[in-house]
């Protein structure tokens, strides 16, 4: 039996009517045919995709391989210029965002779609019926089926745009979960997890999808699709280049699917070939010192709590842990945006404690936020103007300081800076007049790289570089990195992606409930070192 379909947005009681019994072996939605073509962009080009009640469908490609905007189809959030998309066998018009819920659609998006300034209880119930008041009590029985079934513990109370974007991610799967919906849409759900708790949304999938569910799991992680997909999709410059069914999956092994997709999405490169080698071993004395830094937060896992390491030249430091428990905190205060409760940070010698953001970056300690529109740029400013956005009112852009204290702009100096750092870094764009928002999330990456490596950088932080990046431009992120630390610079590098840890890290440290539990070296033993740290135990 499939599950009923959902109510509008977020209703929480059952649907008056069930949904109308699938057989297994129909598709509960099919895209026929689809297409949808933007300005200058031919978006989805005549694909054709069945989701199946039961079973658990990967959905890959590079980034512009279309995925987004099937998912956008299926949403509501645009419609096709052709082709049809039925559901349940019948040819439906998803026109918005609330018919997809209420023909049983729901999604979690790569990017969250929260009110920032409203609670965790807020969020989860708007869009219920606005005439009665939300039932908290049963609300908060759902929610401990919920966090038995997959560990998510909510603070129902807390304001959500204090959470990291991971903690918010995991309130968007609650919300959808708390649907009673035929199809689940997971974009790139387990980007913010780490490996244990991949394995946990796993097993959740196989029980959504065991109850009658179709699931559509988008990810970039080869191993994950393959791990956990019953069929596997991939997409390649907006067409539909192959397709794995479960009879095929089941007859190889795990390295056999990866490479057969790797075929698919890239020709017969293997994987293998573009991974990052961990060959550097950092020497001589720290260029950066932490000393018992804390930070407070709104809760007790939203700080950071006495943390000490060193770093040196030429090294790359990895954070594990899963997201929420303090890494944000710590980038934030090391970068200036948070003010250390107490501790030192110790940059060639100098206390930069107390400097601001400014005397930071000048000193060359610099850093890469995991939020790359929201926090690292500004989406409707132009490529030019992201490349210097921290250097307003500074020469050589700049001539007498900020325009609102009479300085005057050299748009010259700006746009030629911006070629340079275009051609440099690969950024693909237009030129360097485009709106920075409308280039890929990788492309993105690259010119906020850019702009941080730019003048003399000692120590760079990147938070989470590579979150909802594609495949090739993962592995690309992560040989930049590598290349950073064999230039001879210091490299903290925070991430819920264990294995990016393991591909490129020198040293490890695990953080859990804001405090730093340990350090090993990535050696041989390092990933069973690390899960017995996470999980509080003694490596």
């Amino acid at each position: 039996m499939v599950a009923a379909p959902s109510v509008p947005l977020g209703t929480m009681q059952a649907a008056a009517t069930p949904a109308r019994p699938v057989p297994a072996t129909s598709p509960v939605v099919e895209l026929l045919g689809v297409t949808k073509r933007f300005p200058g962009v031919l978006a989805v080009d005549h694909v054709d995709l069945a989701l199946l009640p039961g079973e658990v469908h990967a959905l890959l490609g590079e980034n512009g391989a279309g995925k987004s905007t099937l998912v956008a189809m299926l949403s509501g959030l645009v419609e096709p210029d052709a082709g049809r998309i039925r559901v349940a066998g019948e040819e439906r018009r998803i026109a918005s965002p609330r018919a997809a819920l209420q023909q049983g659609i729901s999604t979690v998006f790569q990017h969250v779609m929260l009110v920032p300034t409203l609670t965790v209880l807020e969020n989860l119930v708007l869009g219920m019926s606005w005439w009665r008041r939300p039932d908290r009590a049963e609300l908060e029985q759902r929610l401990a089926g919920i966090r038995s079934a997959f560990g998510i513990a909510l603070d129902l109370d807390q304001t959500t745009g204090e959470l990291s974007l991971g903690e918010q991610q995991q309130i968007e799967i609650v919300r959808a979960l708390l649907r009673r919906s035929r199809v689940l849409i997971l974009d790139e759900a387990t980007s913010m997890l780490t490996p244990q708790g991949a394995d946990e949304l796993g097993a959740l999938m196989r029980r959504l999808v065991k109850s009658g569910l179709a699931v559509v799991f988008i990810t970039h992680k080869l191993d994950e699709a393959c791990r956990f997909g019953d069929r596997i999709t991939v997409l390649r410059l907006g067409r539909k280049v192959g397709e794995l069914a479960p009879e095929g999956l089941a007859a190889m092994d795990q390295a056999a699917a990866v490479e057969e997709v790797v075929g698919l999405m890239f020709g017969d490169r293997s994987i293998a070939e573009a991974r990052a080698p961990r060959l550097r071993k950092a020497e001589g004395s720290p260029v950066l010192s932490v000393r018992g830094l804390t930070v407070t937060g709104a809760t007790r896992l939203a700080r950071a709590d006495d943390v000490s390491f060193e770093l040196r030249p030429g090294e790359i430091l990895g954070i594990a842990g899963i997201d929420g428990n303090g890494q944000k905190q710590l980038a934030e205060a090391l970068a200036g945006q948070r003010t250390a409760a107490a501790g030192s940070i110790v940059l060639d010698g100098r206390d930069i404690t107390r400097a601001g953001v400014a005397e930071r970056r000048r000193l060359g300690l610099r850093y890469l936020t995991d939020d790359r529109i929201g926090e690292g740029a500004v989406g409707g400013f132009p490529v030019a103007t992201n490349a210097v956005l921290k250097e307003i009112g500074a020469p050589p852009f700049w001539s007498g300081g900020p325009f609102l204290l009479g300085g005057i702009e050299r748009p010259g100096r700006i746009a030629a800076h911006a070629r340079e750092l275009i051609d440099r870094y690969d950024v693909r764009t237009p030129d360097e007049a485009t709106p920075i928002g409308r280039l890929s999330g990788g492309n993105i990456q690259k010119v906020l790289l850019a702009r941080e490596l730019s003048g003399d950088a000692r120590v760079v932080v990147f938070n989470k570089p590579t979150h909802g990046l594609d495949v090739q431009n993962i592995m690309a992120s992560r040989n930049r990195i590598a290349a950073i630390a064999d230039a001879g610079l210091a490299v903290l590098l925070i991430s819920t992606d264990l294995e990016e840890l393991l591909d490129v890290a020198d040293r490890i440290a695990v953080m859990a409930a804001g405090r730093l539990t340990g350090i090993v070296a990535n050696d041989e033993g390092a990933r069973a070192r690390i899960g017995a740290l996470m999980i509080g135990r003694a490596a």
